[in-house]
């Protein structure tokens, strides 16, 4: 028998964190939701989360994208409890990985319903760098994959949830900061707005290159900037200085992998 696939205690218990953390992750989505008669996130924090929480915050219709995550999550979860993916090198790999990454996604809704604003900045930070060690280690590992499944529901869902939270980050840092800085900041709200958004555009850039050009961070990345630049050209607070430049980055960030993805269909030798 093959030493690597060996059974351990650990791989059990990992199966059952896995699913544990999944669980956490979806009470506290349905509670952070409204579901059971509280405020949704929203409208939790004073209102600061809300799509008019800051120049940076997108248009509510890009948070649907949390449905296609936390579904990805559902199937993997479900996919790595099977006996065959007990003993599997890629799951011993990632598994607790993954399950630190929806912990602290349930985390950061706790924090948002009975924390500080403050607080919710601290956890969406871990997430973001859970997430990014995770997404290194899924597409660096030298295990053997297991095809097209193990690529969508580890690489795909892993980049899909880095992308996202990615500029999450970034709006819920811009809605702390709302609230903190001098009101008469918001006469340079334009031009903050614009350098931090060249900042996420060379993040992007970073993970695709890191990554080997993978195109889903890309892809979720430019899907919130897109929604962003709506927000900004007919919501509050309005800035088409923003929306131009939410665009122009979500091109940037998304062209380079796409194309690298299209040449790789075309010719699988493409590395």
């Amino acid at each position: 028998m093959n030493a690597s696939r060996t059974w351990r205690g650990s791989d059990l218990a990992r199966q059952i964190v896995v699913l544990s953390a999944l669980s956490f992750m979806l009470i506290a989505a349905v509670i952070g939701a409204g579901a059971f008669g509280n405020s949704a996130v929203q409208d939790q924090q004073g209102g600061a989360l809300d799509t008019d929480g800051s120049y940076l915050a997108p248009a509510g219709p890009a948070f649907s994208i949390w449905s296609v995550i936390y579904l990805g999550l559902i199937a993997y979860s479900v996919w790595q409890a099977l006996p065959g993916q007990r003993t599997n090198p890629r799951q011993r790999a990632l598994g607790w990985l993954i399950a630190l990454t929806m912990t602290l996604n349930g985390l950061w809704l706790v924090a948002a319903r009975f924390g500080t604003l403050f607080l919710t900045v601290v956890v969406i930070v871990l997430l973001l760098a859970a997430l990014g060690w995770t997404f290194k280690v899924a597409v660096a590992t030298r295990e053997p994959r297991g095809g097209v499944v193990d690529s969508v529901l580890i690489d795909g869902v892993t980049g899909l949830h880095l992308g996202w939270v990615t500029l999450a980050t970034v709006a819920n840092t811009a809605a702390y900061l709302t609230t903190v800085v001098p009101p008469n900041w918001e006469d340079a709200a334009s031009a903050i707005g614009i350098a931090v958004l060249i900042v996420v555009a060379l993040i992007g850039l970073a993970i695709a290159w890191r990554s080997s050009w993978r195109v889903t961070p890309a892809l979720a990345l430019a899907w919130g900037l897109g929604w962003l630049a709506v927000e900004r050209f007919g919501g509050e607070p309005q800035s088409t200085p923003i929306g131009v430049t939410a665009i122009v980055v979500a091109v940037v960030v998304l062209v380079p992998p796409a194309i690298v993805s299209l040449l790789r269909l075309i010719r699988p030798s493409v590395d």
